[in-house]
């Protein structure tokens, strides 16, 4: 794997939370001034690809990957779906996830996972099933995640511990299939809801 390609991977893992100089310097141990190079070099590789989608931005020190601005409209169509929506199986499965371990941070619901949830985090977000905590206190201070009152008041629950119990949860390690153990516990819930809401 050459050094670009270490690069923008972490920039990918990182997500919307983005991560600075320092840190990618200690997980490739390149030198500062490499990384800065690399990170160049990749900026240049998409700004002159007019088939990618991608750019990288710098805010606040954090450097991330995100669609260039001509592609807005495009993204806001898949953002901008109504509140009444279905959940689809990606985003039940990262609620899920949240609802049980939250606080937590996107890479842990990654790891969980096993795919990047990025996008989805977005999604339940701008529904306002869940939404930003506080922020992490290890390298890099990812943002954690909670679920909310919309979250409640969504599945008709009064409060938090009124949510079925999950067996074997707390034995559940990375790289078990937690999507279905997720939300095998949580779907006739999610049913009744939906069906709930056909009626109102």
């Amino acid at each position: 794997m050459n050094n670009l390609a270490q690069v923008e991977s972490l920039l990918f893992v990182a997500g919307d939370e983005g991560i600075k100089i320092e840190d990618i310097c200690h997980m490739t141990q390149f030198d500062k001034s490499a990384v800065i190079t690399l990170i160049d070099e990749l900026a240049t590789n998409y700004a002159n690809n007019l088939n990618s989608a991608l750019e990288i931005r710098e805010s606040d020190g954090a450097y991330r990957l995100v669609t260039k601005p001509e592609l807005g409209a495009t993204v806001k169509g898949y953002f901008d779906a109504p509140i009444n929506a279905t959940l689809s199986q990606a985003q039940l499965e990262t609620l899920v996830i949240v609802a049980y371990k939250q606080p937590i941070t996107r890479v842990e619901i990654d790891q969980i996972r096993g795919v990047q949830s990025s996008g989805t985090l977005q999604k339940l977000a701008l529904r306002q099933l869940i939404a930003a905590t506080g922020r992490k206190d290890e390298p890099g201070r990812p943002i954690m995640y909670g679920t909310t009152t919309e979250f409640l008041d969504y599945f008709g629950l009064k409060k938090l511990t009124e949510l079925p119990p999950l067996p074997d949860f707390d034995t559940l390690e990375i790289g078990d299939e937690g999507g279905e153990l997720f939300t095998s516990a949580f779907e006739a819930r999610v049913a009744e809801t939906e069906e709930e809401n056909k009626h109102v």
